[in-house]
């Protein structure tokens, strides 16, 4: 599976909820599109990113897990120390996916509050595993699709739109028993080390362990 990012070219608006002293930031959009072919010829197939959606819904933003960072990390997992908001809200409007996400008071949840209250456009990529299928010259997103997260980027073009781009990264092998991901290229790395003799067997074993902890 390839970790696959979508940048939105769509605005945000931005909320202040709560009385008194109390008073939260959201932002709130279009989150994700599907059916429409984007800036780099890709498209998310609308009942595949349904599927998606909801089982992002039920697993992450019903147990209050659905966390997201400022900006891409380079994999697929979520770091705790990179958080700037919670979504909370995902829901259809035709082919589109209108989001709503809470800044909170981590580190890189006040940087996107003094950032947005600068003036900057803030604009959310959404972040997630899955495989590409090219049919009649057109790439698509595969049944295998998870939703990972939605991240805030700021990624402005030219003409002072939004990037809507894909990045394909390294491929990822998911472990269930252990709920993490693992390279797939570290693993095939280590397998030829131990084909050459310059890994021992206890060794690679250990190293293996490793990538899973």
């Amino acid at each position: 599976m390839k970790l696959i990012t979508e940048h939105n070219d769509q605005q945000l608006e931005y909320i202040t909820e709560g009385s008194g002293g109390k008073k939260d930031t959201y932002i709130k959009g279009i989150f994700m599109q599907s059916e429409k072919q984007n800036r780099n010829g890709r498209i998310y197939p609308k009942r595949i990113m349904e599927k998606a959606v909801a089982q992002y819904d039920e697993k992450y933003i019903k147990t209050k897990r659905s966390v997201g960072e400022l900006n891409h990390p380079d994999g697929p997992t979520i770091n705790l120390d990179k958080v700037s908001h919670i979504i909370t809200e995902l829901s259809w409007q035709g082919d589109d996916v209108i989001g709503k996400a809470k800044l909170l008071n981590t580190p890189m949840g006040l940087i996107a509050k003094g950032l947005i209250e600068g003036g900057v456009q803030l604009g959310v990529s959404s972040r997630g595993m899955g495989s590409l299928v090219s049919k009649n010259g057109k790439n698509y997103v595969g049944e295998d699709f998870v939703l990972g997260t939605v991240d805030i980027v700021q990624d402005p073009s030219a003409d002072n739109a939004y990037v809507n781009g894909i990045m394909e990264g390294a491929s990822w092998i998911y472990d269930a028993a252990k709920s993490s991901w693992v390279k797939q290229e570290m693993i095939e790395d280590l397998v030829r080390g131990a084909k050459k003799g310059k890994i021992n067997e206890d060794l690679l074993v250990k190293q293996f362990k490793d990538l899973l902890f």
